[in-house]
């Protein structure tokens, strides 16, 4: 009975790992678009040698 309520009042130290795990998830969705943009208008506008 006397670890469930020292679990109780020890502070949540896990919650801080949402923290880089969603800012890692966004750049990767931001990186992801940004390659299929770049991609794609790369092969529409190609560069012209003139």
């Amino acid at each position: 009975m006397h670890l469930a309520t020292e679990a109780s009042t020890s502070p949540v130290w896990h919650f801080w790992l949402a923290v880089p795990i969603a800012l890692g998830a966004i750049a990767v969705v931001v990186a992801i678009i940004a390659g299929y943009v770049i991609s794609v208008s790369r092969t529409r506008y190609p560069k012209s040698d003139s």
